[in-house]
């Protein structure tokens, strides 16, 4: 981030001193009955457009457990923000799905993990969303912290000192008040801020419908059978200890989430990947696996380890789920790393986010000819689709300018040979 920092700190244009951010004007609403969370619901629904944060936890659980759920919104436009925190402690938020479902803009501040604690606490999400690290991303703003972009576009200073307080205990400290209402009562201001920039760039269109895409992604875990491929040595395993991580594994993902616990719980990573290297052949060799210990093994799961085992032994090389980085073709490698060495070039050039352009996932489904793939649609079809396809097809070439920067430059043949 120190790079970001230096930039935010530079940037042209900025002026004015730096303020530190004071609690909203006036002490937010604490919501913990059923009568003040209906009444809420009210206000929000015909406002226009609202903020929301939460705030959970989950070092020691599967599943998030909702803490705090803040919003805040205006009356009129030039209206101050009001904020009120709901405690789901106290009141069931499930009534907060009127809210979501209604026509109104939810901003929020890289909303991908909020959006997962609200399908399953509210069992809704917002029909339309505005993320502002997202939106900040098309200004050439790299997954900024919502304090730096406060900082930048509106000279306020949010202070972090209870961003890793315990959000469970109640009752909640002012400072812990002070704390979750500011994260949403500049969100707003902020939103608009960004949108000004990215109207009068003609990126705005870009950053609505990148918020729409993440909207639309599924919520949730993903497939426990590719659980396998967050283990830190993954690579190093080869033939079939790769199909007995893929099937232990699954069953760690599987077991964790019926016990809500995290899966290191479950098993440790330490213990899967000795079993995948050395699978043992019987209980008492389990037993004897280095990772492994007595809690590992409780109830049936030893049965049910060494049931994994067999299945990962049995399993059909064509059924082994293999990460996306793995699934490029040897063909194919050089017009990734180009691509890839390109596309990082032009994140600079554009000033636009490069994970925003495209991911190495993007480069390999769209090389590959993969129907559907996101480098073919929308505006990445023109600003990255087009000349990337034109590099892979040699129709173009990358070249130094001499001052260290990559240009993408129309291939021309001369006699044979390329010049």
């Amino acid at each position: 981030m120190a790079a970001l920092d230096e930039r935010l700190s530079t940037t042209e244009g900025r002026s004015g001193p730096t303020t530190a951010a004071p609690a909203p004007g006036l002490t937010p609403e604490i919501v913990t009955t059923e009568e003040s969370l209906f009444g809420l619901v009210e206000r929000l629904r015909i406002a226009p457009q609202y903020a929301l944060d939460t705030e959970f936890h989950r070092e020691r659980t599967y599943w998030p457990r909702l803490a705090l759920v803040q919003v805040a919104w205006r009356d009129g436009p030039q209206s101050q923000a009001e904020v009120a925190l709901v405690d789901p402690l106290a009141v069931d938020p499930a009534p907060l799905s009127r809210v979501l479902a209604g026509p109104a803009v939810m901003v929020a501040h890289a909303a991908s993990q909020d959006l997962e604690v609200l399908a399953r606490a509210c069992r809704a999400l917002p029909s339309r969303l505005f993320d502002t690290q997202v939106a900040a991303g098309f200004l050439g703003f790299g997954s900024a912290a919502l304090a730096s972009l406060a900082d930048r576009f509106l000279r306020v200073r949010l202070t972090k000192g209870d961003r890793l307080t315990d959000w469970s205990r109640r009752p909640l400290s002012q400072s812990q008040i002070a704390y979750a209402a500011a994260d949403v009562a500049h969100l707003l201001a902020l939103a608009d801020a960004i949108s000004v920039q990215l109207s009068a760039r003609g990126r705005l269109g870009w950053a609505e419908e990148e918020c729409a895409t993440l909207l639309a992604r599924p919520q949730g875990p993903a497939d426990p059978q590719e659980a396998w491929w967050k283990l830190r040595d993954n690579r190093h395993l080869q033939g079939v200890s790769r199909a007995i991580a893929q099937e232990v594994a699954a069953w760690r993902e599987v077991k964790a989430r019926a016990l809500d616990v995290q899966p290191r719980m479950v098993l440790a990573d330490l213990a899967l990947l000795s079993i995948a290297h050395a699978p043992p052949a019987t209980v008492a060799a389990l037993r004897e696996t280095r990772g492994i210990d007595a809690r590992h093994l409780r109830g049936r799961a030893e049965e049910e380890i060494m049931a994994a085992v067999a299945r990962g032994k049995a399993l059909p090389p064509a059924s082994l789920r293999l990460a996306q980085s793995e699934q490029v073709s040897k063909e194919l490698r050089p017009a990734v790393a180009l691509g890839s060495a390109w596309v990082a070039q032009l994140s600079r050039d554009e000033e636009v986010d490069a994970a925003l352009l495209a991911t190495r996932t993007d480069l390999v489904e769209f090389l590959s000819g993969k129907p559907g793939a996101r480098l073919g649609q929308g505006w990445r079809a023109g600003l990255v689709g087009v000349p990337l396809r034109r590099l892979a097809n040699g129709e173009a070439s990358l070249a130094l300018d001499g001052h260290g920067r990559l240009l993408l430059e129309k291939r021309v043949k001369t006699d044979g040979y390329a010049c």
